[in-house]
């Protein structure tokens, strides 16, 4: 019967070294846990070092995303300091045109002057729009520290306090970023 017992364990450890290469099918088991620690000390750096590639992919990826909404936004805003100057000659046109009597308007020596500067207000209008450059609204709005800077409190019975009254100055945007804040007169409560 222990023959049999033997022939049974024997066919059992043959069936379990199938696969193994001749040279292992000999270490002692020492040799073996050394082994298995080896395996085991291997995968985990493995792990590790597919895990830094997927830090670095990761990274890598907002880089690129960072880089190409800064070269977005650089094409989008580029024109800003140039708008900024361009505003002030829009607004000396503006001042121009509204010093011109009715008188003189109607007058026909005056008026292709005139109709050259409102063809050039126009124009500039035009241009600020195709450039994304949009005029703040002021009068009648509630005051809004984002687009409006108050530059003075007016009495007023006939607005709410806070109620923007009076434009000194026009605001613009250039898309969605403020270009020129509109400097304005808030109304206050009669005392």
């Amino acid at each position: 019967m222990t023959d049999k017992k033997s022939a049974t364990a024997d066919i059992a450890v043959e069936k379990e070294l199938e696969g193994v290469p001749e040279h292992m099918k000999d270490q002692t088991p020492e040799a073996t846990d050394t082994a298995d620690a080896k395996i085991a000390a291997l995968e985990e750096a493995i792990a590790a070092a597919q895990q830094d590639v997927l830090y670095a992919q990761a990274e890598t990826q907002n880089v690129r995303r960072r880089m190409e909404k800064e070269a977005q936004d650089a094409r989008a805003y580029a024109a800003t300091g140039f708008a900024r100057d361009v505003l002030s000659v829009s607004d000396n046109l503006s001042r121009a045109l509204e010093a011109i009597p009715a008188e003189m308007r109607d007058s026909e020596a005056m008026k292709p002057l005139v109709i050259g500067l409102e063809a050039t207000g126009r124009e500039l209008d035009s241009v600020f729009s195709k450039n994304g450059i949009t005029r703040i609204a002021a009068m009648g709005m509630p005051l809004d520290p984002n687009q409006h800077q108050a530059m003075v409190e007016i009495p007023s019975a006939d607005a709410a306090p806070g109620t923007i009254i009076a434009e000194m100055q026009a605001g613009y945007m250039i898309k969605d970023r403020l270009l020129r804040p509109a400097l304005v007169g808030v109304a206050k409560a009669v005392e």
